[in-house]
C-alpha cells in the first residue's frame, strides 16, 4: 500500500511542476505529515525530490528526474479505453485503476502536452443516465465486472418476475444503456442477456471459460435491442396525423416503428387532400399509445381502435373544458 503511495506520488510530481504538502495530501488521500514521511522516504532511496519553502513553496523533482514506473498494467490498460466515461468507471470498480493508468500516461507525455487530458475532459463528457433519473449502481456490478473482465464463470441467482432462477453463466460484456447495465453471457451455447440489478447473489464458479473469438458485443447488442423493441409492439393503432404530426411521431413513440409506419403509409397513397397521412402504428398497448400520442395534440386523430379513439375523445372534452 506504501509502495503504491510513494510511486503514485512520483508520478504526479513528475507530471506537474511543482505541488503543495496539501495537494499532494488530497491527492493521496493521506495527511500532509504523511506526506512529509513520505517525501523523505524518496530522498533516502535517491529521489531527488527538492522542497521550496515559504507561502508558495511545494515539492518537485530537480534534475530532469523521470521514472521508469510507467508501464500499464492490463487493468489499468483497459481501464484507460474507458476514461471518458467516469461514472462507469466508478461504478465497475475501476477508478484507481484509470486514475492510475492517466498520470502514467500523463508522467510519460511531454511537459508541453500534459494538459492534453483536461482540455479532453472540459470538451467532451458521456452522461449515461436518462434525465430526471437517480442512478443506483447495482451492488452486485463490480462482482460481474471482475468476471467480465477474467473470463471467469459465475453462478449467479436472478429474479424472474416473483421467482429466482440460478444459472452458470459464461460473462462476455457489459452494456450500459440508458443508465441500466446489462450483462451478455453465454448460458448452455445460447446467448442471453441479463438487467445486473436482478441479480440477487453471484459467486466465481471458479474456473475460466474460452471466449468465441467471434462473438462481437455491439453487434450482438444491436441485433438484441432490436429484436427486444420489435417484441414490445403487439398492437396496433390506426392515426390520421398533420405534416407536422408526422414529423413528432418519431419522438413520442418507438422512433423505428413510427418511420415504418409513415414509410409504408406513402406507398400506399400517401396524403389526403388536406395533407395528412394516415398510418397503421404498431404500439406496446392500448394504455401505453395513450400516454404516447397525447403529445401529438390536435396534430394527431385516432381513428382506431374504438375504445382508443373515445378515451382521445374524451381527454379532448375535459381539455376543452378547462379552456373555455
Amino acid at each position: 500500500m506504501r509502495a503504491a503511495r510513494l510511486i503514485k506520488m512520483v508520478l504526479l510530481l513528475q507530471s506537474r511542476p511543482s505541488m503543495t504538502a496539501a495537494d499532494l495530501a488530497h491527492e493521496l488521500e493521506v495527511s500532509e505529515r504523511t506526506v512529509g514521511r513520505d517525501v523523505l522516504s524518496l530522498s533516502e532511496a535517491g529521489v531527488p525530490v527538492y522542497a521550496d519553502r515559504g507561502r508558495a513553496g511545494g515539492y518537485r523533482l530537480i534534475g530532469g528526474y523521470r521514472t521508469r514506473l510507467t508501464g500499464l498494467g492490463r487493468s489499468e490498460a483497459e481501464a484507460l479505453f474507458l476514461s471518458g466515461v467516469p461514472t462507469a468507471l466508478r461504478e465497475m470498480g475501476l477508478a484507481d485503476a484509470s486514475s492510475a493508468a492517466r498520470l502514467k500516461v500523463s508522467a510519460a507525455l511531454l511537459p508541453e502536452l500534459r494538459d492534453a487530458a483536461t482540455g479532453v475532459a472540459q470538451r467532451f463528457h458521456l452522461d449515461a443516465p436518462a434525465w430526471y433519473q437517480e442512478p443506483e449502481p447495482p451492488a452486485l456490478l463490480p462482482a460481474v465486472a471482475d468476471a467480465v473482465w477474467d473470463d471467469r464463470r459465475i453462478t449467479a441467482r436472478y429474479r424472474r418476475k416473483d421467482t429466482e432462477v440460478q444459472r452458470e453463466l459464461e460473462p462476455y460484456g457489459l452494456v450500459l444503456k440508458a443508465g441500466v447495465w446489462y450483462l451478455a453471457a453465454r448460458v448452455e451455447d445460447t446467448f442471453r442477456v441479463y438487467r445486473i440489478d436482478r441479480f440477487a447473489a453471484v459467486e466465481a464458479a471458479g474456473s475460466h471459460f474460452t471466449r468465441d473469438t467471434e462473438f462481437d458485443l455491439p453487434a450482438f447488442w444491436a441485433e438484441r435491442a432490436a429484436e427486444f423493441a420489435r417484441s414490445l409492439l403487439r398492437e396496433q393503432v390506426v392515426l390520421r396525423l398533420s405534416p407536422l404530426g408526422v414529423g413528432r411521431l418519431p419522438y413520442v413513440t418507438e422512433p423505428a416503428a413510427a418511420r415504418a409506419a409513415t414509410a409504408e403509409a406513402r406507398e400506399a397513397g400517401g396524403p389526403d387532400g388536406e395533407g395528412w397521412l394516415t398510418v397503421t402504428l404498431a404500439v406496446e398497448s392500448a394504455e401505453v399509445a395513450y400516454s404516447q400520442l397525447l403529445a401529438l395534440g390536435p396534430e394527431g386523430e385516432v381513428l382506431a381502435p374504438p375504445g382508443l379513439r373515445e378515451r382521445f375523445a374524451a381527454a379532448a372534452r375535459r381539455t376543452a373544458a378547462l379552456y373555455a
